[in-house]
């Protein structure tokens, strides 16, 4: 893939463009939207990776011109700007996904790709709502409720459920937990997993007849329904 990246920080930009080009595709980078809005003019690119907060243009105003001049190119939005109006805005002014700060690298080249094969396979609908048993997490909205109740989790521990409601019915190793909810790419001897499963487990499990978050002994978590 061809992908434009608009990042005005320029380590980071660095990061993400040779982890991507890594894996194969062809990064253009630009510091700042209106060089952004004149690269992405230019036309050929197969994704468009733009940070929202942007010197000269925001992000937003960007991809609200392009897709004003009929652009249907994939886009994807990087910001830490989570809350759900954010999140909202952004898709209203045409992106197709919002990943928020921080990330893991990963993830970030996992909805790319996605975004990718969506534009060659035609219109697919995004998966924004996940559902194990009665427990309900609705990614755009940041919601979470078991049996209609809901369910209030801190930003790291409605992460941790993201990841491991994607992953339903799989096995989750420490490590994948720690590279994908953590960023980590090392085992820092703690146990802050532990920790956070543990509170993870008793909001969405406690005071329910039927556990869905089990541990695997010597192998990690499972999020499912059935024993």
């Amino acid at each position: 893939m061809r992908i434009l990246l608009v990042e005005d920080d320029a380590e980071a930009a660095a990061y993400v463009a040779k982890g991507l080009r890594e894996a194969g595709h062809v990064v253009d980078h630009a510091l700042d939207g209106e060089s952004g809005l004149n690269m992405a003019t230019s036309g050929g690119y197969d994704a468009y990776v733009i940070d929202r907060m942007l010197p000269k243009m925001d992000g937003l105003s960007l991809l609200s011109n392009r897709r004003g001049d009929g652009d249907e190119t994939p886009a994807l939005f990087l910001s830490a700007l989570g809350e759900v109006d954010d999140r909202v805005s952004g898709l209203k002014a045409g992106g197709d996904d919002y990943l928020v700060k921080p990330y893991a690298f990963s993830e970030l080249l996992a909805r790319i790709e996605a975004l990718g094969r969506r534009r060659a396979s035609g219109p697919t609908e995004v998966t924004t709502r996940f559902k194990v048993g009665d427990l309900e997490l609705d990614v755009l909205t940041r919601t979470v409720r078991r049996d209609e109740r809901k369910i209030d989790l801190q930003p790291r521990e409605f992460r941790l459920l993201e990841y491991l409601m994607r992953h339903a019915g799989q096995v989750v190793t420490r490590t994948m937990l720690l590279e994908n909810v953590w960023e980590y790419h090392f085992d820092p001897q703690t146990n802050v997993i532990d920790v956070h499963i543990s509170r993870l487990r008793a909001k969405i499990d406690k005071d329910f007849d039927k556990p869905l978050l089990k541990t695997i002994r010597g192998a990690g978590y499972r999020l499912s329904d059935t024993d």
